[in-house]
């Protein structure tokens, strides 16, 4: 009797992954709602891309290729999280397949996520640059921070902490595979 109960338990526990695709389906959900807004900012750009100033329509590229960044790590995670946690996707035959689809692990997707997000942060710094004003002061000769001058400070010490934790975390993932292989020879001799 326990084991038939021990069996129901693990079957119960196996199946709850399932659990877990109406998160995948709402982040595709979330492509799509990306997809309006990126359709509503690049119909907004198009009849003013002669009137834009460069810097001006600098900013308004970095901000689509800013959404097609996140647009791809949706994406990546859905691909991903789906086959590691849920179902592997069958798609074996087809021409399109992505060659990474299938190989990305859960520590694959941690450093894909974090280099993602890294890249998106450094689009949005180099928006505000893009977008920086000309003045430094007041004229007088001390320099004061202004609150474009805060914000971009604190822009960079954001991204400089998130490119501190992406190295940190392929340290993790390089000293963790390192643990394990020697681990692996260890047993093998």
């Amino acid at each position: 009797m326990n084991k038939k109960i021990e069996r129901g338990l693990e079957v119960l526990v196996f199946n709850s992954r399932w659990l877990l695709a109406p998160f995948y389906i709402g982040l595709v959900g979330g492509i799509g709602m990306l997809l309006v807004k990126f359709g509503q900012e690049f119909f907004h750009v198009l009849p003013h891309v002669l009137e834009f100033s460069e810097g001006d329509f600098i900013l308004a590229l970095l901000t689509l290729v800013d959404m097609s960044l996140v647009a791809n790590l949706l994406l990546i995670i859905v691909f991903s999280g789906y086959e590691n946690f849920v179902s592997k996707i069958d798609t074996q035959g087809h021409e399109d397949r992505p060659d990474w689809m299938g190989k990305v692990d859960f520590s694959g997707l941690k450093m894909k996520v974090i280099a993602s997000i890294v890249a998106i942060s450094a689009i949005e710094l180099l928006k505000a640059f893009v977008n920086m004003s000309a003045t430094i002061g007041d004229g007088s000769g001390v320099w004061a921070w202004t609150n474009a001058d805060k914000a971009i400070a604190w822009k960079l010490g954001i991204h400089f902490i998130l490119v501190l934790s992406g190295v940190l975390f392929a340290l993790m993932d390089r000293i963790a595979e390192g643990t394990s292989h020697s681990k692996k020879e260890s047993e093998s001799h």
